[in-house]
């Protein structure tokens, strides 16, 4: 394998001259440099990343730390999303990237900061961690810069990319009011989600502007999964059978809201109409197809990257980046009868 020692002597110049001449360093006369650079090529020189990143003290490789992926999650093409822009913008830039996987046994025998250094990653992007997880104040402590999808924290070292949450949800209950649903129900992710909050803030504020009394008991938690959602609609539909619309906090959980609905044996949208979030591939494909709010996950992981590297070559201006959501109405919320 061809040595920097080797193209030195190749060149009649220093190991020093030839190092500092393919790490692009200022100082090295521009002939010299090009005659270094032919030379290289002619004997196929690969640079060893590695052991450049032991002398500059950067791997130029980024973490993409997912918490929460299971078998189930496949379903909810979320996290395929993300990681696809985070590769898109790393191949532009000339970053490498790193997929790693996280659980609470795993957060217990290894801090954030050692499996960045062991792992050799100049900053790490952290999808599906809880706002309630200690691991998140270790992230926030630790001097590695980070950035985080959906939880609003920012500082020296951290950012965040998210989607305006509030304005989302409001878009979805604006349209089941705007088609003169009043009794409308919403099926939540969990308690300790930020988009949890604020797509439930957004509900709120949705039927305050439309003067229509918010009823807590309209109001469940189907922790983002489509069995315990379909459970919370038939309770919801036997309870208060008065329901004729579901806001619910992600897709998924509306598949299990649809389900519910035609288990008791009422029509979509007829008897009554689903809006789901996030506009996974499924969505489109449901019967009848489901109106959603759709937000870019590809950009947001691209977003991500884009940021943890600006932040990581000192060219950040802001910390934080808010990206917009789209209404897409289907037939689960309206049917055209053309």
């Amino acid at each position: 394998m061809t040595t920097i020692k080797d193209i030195a002597k190749a060149a009649g110049v220093s190991i020093t001259t030839v190092s500092r001449a393919l790490n692009g360093y200022s100082d090295v006369n521009e002939k010299t440099r090009q005659k270094i650079i032919e030379i290289a090529k002619q004997l196929n020189y690969s640079p060893n990343t590695l052991a450049r990143g032991l002398v500059m003290n950067k791997s130029k490789t980024i973490g993409l730390l997912v918490s929460g992926l299971t078998r189930e999650s496949a379903k909810d093409n979320f996290t395929f999303e993300i990681l696809s822009g985070v590769n898109q913008y790393v191949s532009e830039v000339d970053y490498d990237m790193v997929l790693f996987s996280t659980t609470s046994t795993k957060q217990r025998e290894k801090t954030y900061t050692q499996l960045c250094r062991e792992r050799r990653v100049d900053g790490a992007i952290l999808q599906g961690i809880r706002i309630d997880d200690p691991y998140l104040q270790e992230v926030v402590e630790s001097d590695i810069p980070c950035v985080l999808i959906d939880i609003p924290i920012k500082s020296e070292t951290v950012g965040y990319v998210t989607t305006d949450n509030v304005l989302g949800a409001k878009k979805a209950v604006r349209h089941l009011l705007a088609l003169g649903h009043r009794d409308i129900a919403m099926i939540n992710g969990y308690e300790y989600a930020f988009v949890s909050e604020q797509r439930l803030r957004g509900f709120c504020e949705a039927l305050l502007e439309a003067e229509v009394p918010f009823r807590e008991q309209l109001v469940a938690d189907g922790a983002f999964k489509e069995e315990k959602a379909e459970q919370e609609a038939l309770r919801l539909l036997t309870c208060y059978p008065e329901i004729t619309a579901f806001f619910c906090a992600s897709d998924l959980m509306a598949l299990g809201a649809m389900k519910a609905i035609k288990k008791l044996g009422k029509r979509i949208p007829e008897d009554v109409a689903v809006v789901g979030y996030d506009d996974i591939i499924l969505a489109s494909y449901t019967t009848p197809p489901l109106s959603t709010v759709a937000q870019n996950q590809f950009a947001m992981g691209y977003e991500a990257a884009k940021l943890l590297i600006e932040m990581l070559e000192g060219k950040a201006t802001s910390h934080i980046k808010v990206l917009e959501t789209e209404l897409k109405v289907r037939e689960s919320t309206f049917k055209n009868h053309e």
